[in-house]
């Protein structure tokens, strides 16, 4: 895997056997990247603006998204539920085995 400059991971090489590198190594900007890529262009500002790098967004919690990133309940729901905890999941299968 390939750490750019600014030390965000190469686009093309985050992404292994057709399936997203472990988000615990991912920098803020991989983060903001993701969700401006989910559709979420204007809530990844949020993630940028309190600096969540992958092991951040690995231990955040449905309250900490729903209230702790200053974004309407809406998007906020949807990017817990959708992305925040499938990511916390496949993380931990992935460390189990």
């Amino acid at each position: 895997m390939e750490t750019k400059e600014n030390g965000s991971l190469d686009t093309k090489s985050s992404v292994e056997n057709g399936q997203l590198s472990d988000p615990a190594h991912w920098a803020v900007a991989d983060v903001v990247n993701y969700f401006k890529a989910t559709g979420f262009e204007e809530q990844a500002n949020a993630f940028q603006d309190q600096e969540i790098d992958g092991k951040s967004l690995l231990l955040m919690t449905r309250n900490d998204v729903l209230t702790g990133l200053s974004i309407k309940l809406g998007p906020a729901l949807k990017i817990y539920e959708y992305h925040v905890k499938p990511l916390q999941t496949q993380h931990l299968k992935s460390n189990v085995s």
